[in-house]
């Protein structure tokens, strides 16, 4: 938080930022190129999403998503820079300049989406908050919970969710906040309270870490919607169109059957119009976003498609083991839908 504060005070002092607080928003696309990598807003450490494995290495939905950015922009998914934040540094982060683009864990809400000056640029991952307990507290619905004691990691969306839920469903609770979700997590292992709260991805991602994840269980209840998705400051088209399009293409990709493995042969021997628009080989798309022929191909290639990366990171190949569910494509059973690229 140091960190974010002192950026906040060295940009206002140089003029860069407006009366409101804000980054002047502008040309990042030049900014990102001239420093020569995208600078990305993760989170602190949340498996499948945003992580580091035991090299060191960032890994997670999140992460990909800003190795897409880097990729279409510079053919190298390589070249990006993490910068973990906490719940409460994230906006700040994005608003001072301090990063290019939020993607991180981070819920789509009007309010976010317009009072605080930023765009979301899509939906990553659809979500909705649940609720984490010990089997032996012996509830199987969050409506046995009245009176519990409930661990909630501060500045998310989810104390307004469970003042609501609670309220609505006339049961009582005590909660006690945390800055992170590891510290809501141990609290909640410790036995300080009765039950943690979060998006249910969040909470799988959490009890993997538990001493006995076994003992845990979480409950059926979704009682909010959470999308989750990139963000980047207002103001600036040219640098939202190209994280957003970034995702589409991740989308687009998987809907057409082209993946890491085959892009390439694709974007070569395809017959179809469709495939060709996207991967560079008919039209000149890529000159709309200001970027290469073959960005899209450059993104596959080196991220994945959706399906890829879900799979990897969160899917059934995975720790975390989730079900596409709602993050199924559209054709599939699910709300995962990107616009063509023509």
């Amino acid at each position: 938080m140091k960190m974010v504060k002192s950026t906040l005070a060295m940009l206002t002092a140089l003029g860069v930022l407006g009366i409101s607080g804000f980054a002047e928003a502008g040309a990042t696309l030049d900014a990102v190129q001239k420093k020569g990598y995208v600078q990305c807003g993760i989170s602190d450490g949340l498996p499948g999403f945003s992580y580091t494995d035991a090299k060191g290495q960032y890994k997670g939905i999140d992460v990909d998503v800003c190795r897409g950015i880097a990729a279409a922009v510079f053919g190298d998914a390589n070249k990006v820079k993490f910068t973990p934040l906490t719940a409460k540094e994230r906006f700040t982060a994005l608003q001072s300049g301090e990063i290019d683009v939020l993607s991180r864990n981070t819920t789509w809400t009007s309010s976010r989406d317009s009072a605080m000056g930023l765009d979301f640029t899509g939906v990553t991952y659809y979500d909705g908050q649940g609720f984490l307990v010990n089997k032996k507290l012996g509830v199987s619905s969050a409506k046995q919970l009245d009176g519990a004691t409930v661990c909630i990691q501060a500045g998310t969306t989810t104390e307004l969710n469970l003042s609501d839920y609670f309220r609505s469903n006339n049961l009582k609770y005590t909660p006690i906040t945390y800055d992170t979700s590891d510290e809501s997590a141990k609290s909640l292992e410790s036995g300080r309270c009765d039950v943690l709260t979060s998006d249910q991805s969040q909470l799988y991602a959490q009890r993997i870490k538990l001493g006995k994840p076994d003992d845990y269980v979480v409950l059926p209840e979704v009682i909010s919607k959470e999308p989750l998705g990139p963000a980047v400051r207002q103001g600036d088209e040219e640098w939202f169109d190209i994280v957003r399009w970034t995702l589409f293409a991740m989308l687009n990709a998987e809907e057409m059957g082209i993946d890491s493995k085959n892009v390439e042969d694709m974007a070569k021997n395809s017959k179809n119009p469709d495939v060709n628009r996207l991967l560079g080989a008919e039209g000149d798309y890529g000159k709309d976003l200001k970027l290469p022929k073959d960005w899209a191909v450059k993104i596959i290639k080196e991220v994945g498609n959706y399906g890829e990366v879900f799979e990897r990171n969160v899917g059934e190949g995975s720790d975390l083991k989730i079900k596409r569910g709602l993050n199924a494509l559209w054709n599939k059973g699910g709300l995962q839908y990107a616009p063509p690229v023509r």
